[in-house]
């Protein structure tokens, strides 16, 4: 199973998510750290992948031993 980092503005983003999304979410990434399965996408023109949970992306990068989390949002507000 993979670890999750979050990185400073990633975390300062998740601590203003309402505790539902946060649970959808932290679920969802539990279950990417664990198989490796998701709705993934390369981000084009940009680094990084994006996993979608409905309304809601997270962006992050993958390594063989680690998920880290760059950046959460709504997907109206999240590719600015």
């Amino acid at each position: 199973m993979k670890s999750i980092v979050f990185s400073p503005s990633a975390q300062r983003q998740w601590a203003k998510l309402s505790v539902d999304v946060r649970l959808r979410l932290r679920t969802r990434l539990k279950e990417l750290a664990a198989s490796g399965g998701g709705d993934l996408k390369r981000l084009r023109g940009r680094d990084g992948t994006r996993l979608r949970v409905g309304e809601w992306r997270v962006i992050l990068f993958m390594t063989p031993d680690e998920i880290r989390v760059t950046a959460v949002g709504h997907r109206r507000e999240i590719y600015d």
